[in-house]
């Protein structure tokens, strides 16, 4: 990951919503203001493991039907052709975005990032 340790990260250090000025993220030295956060600031977590998962639609069927589905069974799912895919990090629903061909092999581009209480 050469060269990718220097992307800009946002402030995490905001006033909260009660307005009073404490910042959401402490640390025990004052940063300079026009310090920048980089990429390498969370090198603690860069090893914590997560599940990311690119859901191209959901159906619902029986047990019974399950057995029955073998090589080139046709699944009916609830989205169109062409329609967004949800990205969830572990379970939590974060992205939208479109399939892709990487190189013969399926990828995700993100189109849009969810927000927290948004969906």
């Amino acid at each position: 990951m050469a060269g990718k340790d220097e992307v800009d990260l946002p402030d995490l250090a905001f006033e909260n919503k009660q307005g009073d000025g404490a910042a959401l993220l402490e640390t025990s030295a004052a940063p300079e203001a026009d310090a920048k956060r980089t990429a390498s600031d969370l090198e603690a977590v860069f090893d914590v493991p997560v599940t990311v998962s690119a859901v191209l639609g959901k159906t619902g069927m029986e047990v019974s039907e399950l057995l029955k589905l073998g090589k080139g069974t046709i699944v009916e799912l609830d989205r169109k052709v062409g329609e967004a895919i949800d990205i969830y990090v572990n379970n939590r629903l974060v992205a939208r975005g479109e399939v892709v061909l990487v190189e013969e092999r399926l990828g995700v581009t993100m189109t849009e990032i969810i927000k927290a209480g948004q969906s």
